[in-house]
């Protein structure tokens, strides 16, 4: 992969990475500021735990796309960037600029959805 190519992704990983970031720290104050409310009634109750629990769900989402954004941008440093996990082919430049955090070009991922059922 091209020096300029590198470059593209960082940009879009680190960008990634700042997002999720501010989503994650803004979701953990909305929740830390629910935990403070008064709440009057069982309805209250219900639906601060609703929220909570729908929260919860996206930031751990979030928390695992980070995950995946960090070990990428590792990679761009160490120069293992873009090449598949498992074949240890490049993966394809359309599928990173769907995914710059891919760690399976498109067949082995197939595979490894297809084990994971």
């Amino acid at each position: 992969m091209q020096a300029s190519e590198l470059e593209f992704f960082k940009e879009i990983l680190e960008s990634r990475k700042e997002q999720i970031e501010k989503n994650i720290n803004g979701v953990n104050d909305e929740l830390n500021g629910l935990s403070s409310l008064e709440l009057n009634d069982e309805g209250d109750h219900a639906s601060v735990n609703n929220n909570s629990m729908v929260e919860s769900a996206i930031v751990e989402q979030q928390q695992k796309e980070l995950n995946e954004i960090l070990v990428a941008l590792g990679k761009i440093s160490k120069g293992g960037y873009g090449i598949c996990e498992m074949c240890e082919d490049e993966i394809g430049f359309q599928r990173l600029k769907v995914k710059p955090h891919a760690v399976y070009c498109i067949d082995c991922r197939e595979i490894a959805e297809k084990s994971k059922k």
